[in-house]
């Protein structure tokens, strides 16, 4: 190999070795580190401190996912303006602790709409029968698990049970993901009081860990590597005004359209009703939300 080839792979090898260094950085810049796990976090009150292996790992572990699955963690920060609005004054008006929304953002992504496999709805998740038990109506037509406002009301009367159980607001937490039943039963066979030195199915102790890591990241989600300016938060559209309904819509499409909006925009308002129509032989009094349209983008 004559000089002048020698010197021409070299600096094919120095300008490669710099792409690469480049690469490299402009990778991490795109994903940066997960935070640190902290010493303590205080949740609802309370100090939970990471002062053992076990702890630990089992926060990295979720700090971590937080911080790289990009597309979830992404939408729940652009949701939370909107959802947050809504629930956290109806939390604080039924005396719980602000902090239990983070339930609601690992249940359900803050999507009002969402289905779980099991069959379980809305923000907060309840089955169908856990729902009527707490006061919502599940039928054809009407479904409050969608409902916002309700959802969390009835989600309340849960949370304040479950804490005059447990006496603690991590494992009201952990019974939210199991059921009240199996931690009390593994309470009583283990010998301990908290959920974080119970053995727990891999779902529901994740699920603690989870809740922690969304109060970490909805309150410093840049320490995440999320940098939103404001205008990319989905914005609060309060109602133009409510329509209170006592008797049949035989048509949610000509309701729409005599209320101003299309059927799609009724129904993005209210996910509550779920039929095409509103029998209500019942004769129960539904407050129906009209959208307000001047606040288009």
């Amino acid at each position: 190999m004559n000089k002048t080839a020698a010197s021409l792979i070299k600096k094919l090898a120095a300008i490669l070795t710099f792409l690469l260094l480049g690469l490299f950085a402009y990778s991490q810049e795109l994903h940066p580190k997960a935070p640190r796990v902290p010493e303590r976090i205080v949740f609802a009150g309370e100090t939970i401190r990471f002062d053992s292996d076990d702890m630990y790992e089992r926060m990295d572990r979720e700090l971590l996912s937080f911080t790289y699955m990009h597309t979830n963690t992404t939408l729940m920060l652009k949701r939370s303006k909107r959802i947050f609005s809504i629930v956290v004054p109806i939390l604080k008006r039924n005396g719980i602790p602000e902090d239990l929304k983070y339930l609601m953002a690992i249940e359900s992504n803050l999507d009002p709409k969402a289905v779980s496999t099991a069959g379980a709805a809305g923000l907060w998740q309840f089955m169908k029968g856990t729902g009527r038990e707490y006061g919502l109506e599940v039928g054809a037509e009407v479904d409050e698990r969608f409902h916002i406002e309700k959802a969390t009301i009835a989600a309340c009367k849960y949370l304040k049970s479950a804490y005059s159980a447990f006496g603690d607001w991590m494992t009201v937490a952990a019974s939210y993901n199991s059921g009240r039943g199996g931690i009390l039963k593994r309470r009583e066979e283990q010998g301990e009081r908290s959920a974080f030195n119970l053995m727990l199915p891999e779902e529901t102790t994740r699920y603690m860990f989870r809740v922690l890591a969304a109060k970490m990241f909805f309150e410093n989600p840049s320490s995440f590597g999320f940098n939103f300016s404001p205008d990319e938060y989905y914005p609060v559209r309060n109602p133009a005004r409510y329509e209170t309904v006592s008797g049949p819509i035989l048509s949610l499409v000509d309701f729409a359209k005599l209320n101003g909006v299309t059927y799609r925009e009724l129904k993005l308002a209210n996910p509550w009703l779920t039929g095409t129509s509103l029998e209500n032989k019942n004769g129960k009094t539904y407050k129906i939300a009209i959208p307000d349209r001047s606040g288009r983008r």
